[in-house]
């Protein structure tokens, strides 16, 4: 390769990485904060879900009662201004067990959502930069992935693993969390890896590991974002439904999912031990949902049109 060939791929690598670089990106990150900004549902989205982060980790030293402590004057008494929520069965406090519940879904969808989306961005990006044996070997573990009963699997092994305390049910919820998504990405990844600045770094004898980082995932960045936040919410859900057939977080610890399973049969007679929790959970995944969306079209903004 002569001088005039070397300085065309430089410039072409140069050219196509000015986008990317730390000039370009806070531009369209204000562009993109921006659109997310302006659309009204998405705001609300995040205001409610700062405000549930913020209720679920200062709720406990805003009373002074703890989730397991029990008041045997109070049993199942109404919200009032001692017990704000009111007690259950047993006396304990419900807002108490609520914040509790709140905050331990909460950090298990948010570690399931974070960890699932890089291990899915690592994975699918991998296969696909990569192709041949590596893309058909991390695409068969995907697809064999996906062939197991998920919820079968973990709800016979979670019981098993109680003693190794609630991380270990966050490995297991991310470890049938991030299939489709590593698909996904797989799929940009082989469209991306023919491009013309791809190309030029690969002739620029830059090490594959670097290319990943530095030219295919910022450009599949939206995506993951958008997928992360929805995954998130996604695993609350899955945390919550395990939760409540026993699976998932054991007692004396509560999450929402224990708490809508132990109070489902006083949804009627005494609506206060039950509808605390069930209400946090759809508000949280609403609130998420809608987030979402407006990620979705703050790095889109044809998408809605098309949706219009």
């Amino acid at each position: 390769m002569d001088v005039t060939t070397e300085s065309v791929v430089a410039a072409a690598a140069d050219a196509v990485e000015a986008p990317l670089g730390a000039a370009a990106l806070p531009g369209r990150g204000r562009t993109v904060l921006r659109r997310f900004l302006a659309r009204r549902s998405a705001l609300a989205g995040m205001v409610v879900v700062v405000l549930l982060f913020v209720l679920a980790f200062a709720g406990p030293f805003l009373t002074h009662w703890s989730y397991s402590d029990i008041d045997y004057t109070a049993l199942r008494s109404a919200p009032s201004a001692e017990h704000w929520f009111g007690t259950n069965r047993i006396g304990q406090d419900v807002f108490a067990q609520t914040v509790r519940g709140l905050q331990k879904s909460l950090l298990i969808g948010l570690l399931v959502g974070l960890v699932a989306t890089v291990l899915a961005a690592a994975v699918g990006a991998g296969a696909g930069y990569f192709g041949g044996w590596t893309d058909r070997s991390l695409m068969f573990l995907v697809d064999l992935l996906l062939v197991f009963p998920s919820f079968l699997i973990i709800a016979i092994v979670a019981p098993r693993l109680r003693a190794t305390g609630w991380l270990a049910f966050v490995g297991l919820l991310t470890l049938f969390a991030w299939m489709i998504t590593a698909r996904v990405v797989r799929s940009m990844t082989l469209s991306l890896r023919e491009r013309e600045f791809v190309r030029a770094a690969q002739y620029m004898g830059v090490h594959p590991a670097r290319i990943i980082v530095r030219h295919i995932l910022p450009n599949i960045a939206s995506f993951l974002i958008i997928d992360a936040t929805i995954a998130v919410g996604g695993a609350v859900m899955s945390e919550t439904a395990l939760s409540y057939f026993g699976f998932g977080v054991q007692s004396p610890d509560v999450s929402l999912g224990t708490l809508i399973a132990d109070n489902t049969g006083a949804a009627v007679t005494y609506p206060w031990m039950f509808f605390f929790a069930a209400g946090l959970l759809v508000v949280f995944v609403l609130a998420v949902n809608l987030i979402g969306d407006g990620l979705r079209d703050a790095f889109d903004p044809t998408a809605r049109k098309a949706r219009s």
